[in-house]
């Protein structure tokens, strides 16, 4: 019931995109980009990242970051985050200034709400070098979710982080970045996860999953979110639920991308060429499949 009523409510207050079969997006969740330390898991797939997202800006994407790319419960002072993925930032903001840009707020990002927070630490920053403020995302609004709808067939894709109604990390989310600051990060540092994780949980998992799915199937809308790092496309009769996963499996990333009025889950990763050079390599894991095929209109073709 909670997460119906979370769901509900964001898909409400949810920002309206509207999209047609010319449109591209990447959508990638879960980066947890920290502050550059031995827990930052983000670190070891820094430059794959990069080069992917390198390359959906020189091909016309826009990026869609489906909550929890900053790591807040364990660093809020965001400075240091972004010094130590300075070149990730200065992507990102390439996107923003060409309004190809859209940040959601997940659980560990939840201070992205909050308006003082942002103003301190995303609209400018100090560059050392240069010994000045900069502007680094002036005017920022993440909001808790976007709704692409389909200009032509007004079909939609609700995205979203994925916490809505997942208990710990949601209505008890305070509680559980305070366990996770001064307990867990440092356990975190040797492996070990959260309880209130759903990461390595499955009975969570699935019961995060199967609750969207009770959503999706009453309103007729289709989700697509992250939060679980399970990346997750629907198999034939299954309700459109989407996971794009994560940004740090221990070599590889992955994402939701929409292009061409199709949608499919890709990998990212260092893989051997026939010569057997490693490079970083896209990889379709699920899909492509049209759109209108995940649609509960039956008109849409």
């Amino acid at each position: 019931m909670r997460t119906e009523c979370k769901l509900t409510k964001a898909y409400e207050n949810a920002k309206i995109k509207y999209f047609d079969n010319e449109s591209k997006y990447i959508i990638f969740s879960d980066c947890h980009r920290s502050d550059g330390s031995r827990s930052d898991e983000f670190t070891r797939n820094q430059n794959i990242f990069l080069y992917a997202l390198e390359y959906y800006y020189q091909n016309g994407f826009s990026y869609l970051e489906a909550g929890d790319g900053d790591e807040l419960w364990e660093h809020p002072k965001f400075r240091y985050i972004r010094k130590a993925h300075y070149y990730v930032y200065d992507l990102m903001k390439k996107f923003y200034d060409e309004d190809r840009l859209d940040i959601l707020y997940g659980n560990h990002n939840i201070y992205l709400k909050n308006e003082d927070y942002l103003k301190r630490f995303f609209y400018t920053y100090y560059n050392d070098s240069k010994e000045q403020t900069m502007d680094f995302f002036q005017g920022l609004k993440p909001c808790e979710a976007v709704l692409l709808k389909h200009k032509n067939t007004a079909q939609e894709f609700l995205v979203l982080h994925g916490h809505q109604g997942d208990f710990p990390n949601d209505q008890l989310w305070f509680f559980s970045m305070l366990s996770l600051k001064f307990l867990w990060r440092y356990i975190h540092a040797v492996g070990a996860t959260s309880p209130a994780s759903p990461v390595k949980n499955i009975t969570r998992q699935h019961k995060i999953e199967k609750n969207f799915n009770k959503w999706i199937e009453k309103n007729k809308t289709a989700v697509i979110c992250g939060h679980t790092h399970r990346y997750k496309f629907p198999k034939q009769g299954e309700p459109p639920y989407f996971n794009s996963g994560c940004c740090i499996y221990p070599d590889n990333i992955t994402g939701v991308e929409i292009q061409n009025g199709e949608i499919m889950v890709v990998r990212w990763k260092v893989a051997p060429n026939e010569d057997g050079l490693l490079k970083i390599s896209r990889f379709i894991i699920r899909g492509p499949m049209p759109l209108s095929s995940f649609s509960f209109d039956e008109t849409i073709e």
